[in-house]
């Protein structure tokens, strides 16, 4: 057996907990994808996890990680680091190009120091060794929980998000996906206006204003001309996410 069952006891210092469950920083079940290919552990992982409030998915393979990430946007991420069709760095890579903020807890049955290493730099954001504890894995996730919502929170000052679409105000960077896509200034300004205004229709005339300062006359063709930009950069390949309302103006939504 690779891990040691039940405990009822739980930290009183962990932030993440509503009456003693692991929660979202929201106050809702948290989301975990537990990967492991071993059919045994990954239901005692789950069941443990679902006595804690969560709402548990899992996969025993990477291929099904991955698909399993895709629909059900985990909070956190259990990954097995020897998977029988690709190993856990591999999918860490995969998954942090859709997910690029969802912790990660390795499970490995590796104890060298330059696994552990490789786990980390690769991305993941802690380990733990088997055989564990059913308590230690819920105490890390707490705190890779309670982390990730602190982070989401400073994020969230600077970092405009409207579906997969992301817009760093300090950093000027922008990603789609996971994706980084480079905008012109004023490419950035136009998108910023869109995101801050989300489902929101924009008029030529109130784009013109605030991001050109231009009072309206005669320019709406500046305005077709960057979003035509925007649209080449964003939505190449992908769901489009600006629309037009012919007669009114534009406005920004997830791709669905």
């Amino acid at each position: 057996m690779t891990a040691t069952t039940h405990s009822t006891h739980r930290s009183p210092s962990a932030s993440a907990t509503r009456d003693g469950k692991l929660v979202r920083p929201d106050g809702g079940p948290c989301r975990v994808l537990v990967v492991d290919d071993e059919a045994a552990l990954s239901e005692l992982l789950s069941m443990a996890l679902r006595y804690e409030g969560c709402d548990v998915r899992t996969a025993a393979d990477g291929a099904g990680a991955l698909r399993a990430a895709r629909t059900f946007k985990p909070d956190v991420v259990v990954l097995d680091i020897m998977l029988p069709d690709m190993d856990g760095l591999t999918v860490l890579g995969r998954l942090r190009r859709e997910l690029p903020h969802v912790p990660v807890l390795f499970l490995t049955a590796k104890d060298a120091v330059e696994d552990r290493i490789a786990g980390l730099t690769a991305g993941g954001d802690d380990y733990v060794t088997k055989p564990f504890s059913l308590e230690e894995v819920v105490a890390r996730l707490r705190g890779l929980v309670r982390r990730s919502g602190a982070a989401a929170a400073a994020r969230s000052e600077s970092v405009l998000v409207v579906g997969d679409l992301t817009l760093d105000e300090d950093s000027h960077e922008v990603t789609r996906g996971g994706d980084g896509i480079h905008l012109t200034a004023t490419e950035f300004e136009l998108l910023r206006y869109l995101m801050r205004n989300p489902r929101r229709v924009l008029s030529k005339a109130q784009i013109l204003d605030r991001v050109w300062s231009y009072d309206f006359g005669g320019q709406a063709n500046v305005v077709e001309l960057y979003i035509s930009y925007l649209r080449r950069k964003l939505e190449t390949g992908r769901t489009p996410m600006i629309h037009t309302r012919r007669g009114a103006g534009y406005l920004i939504k997830p791709g669905e």
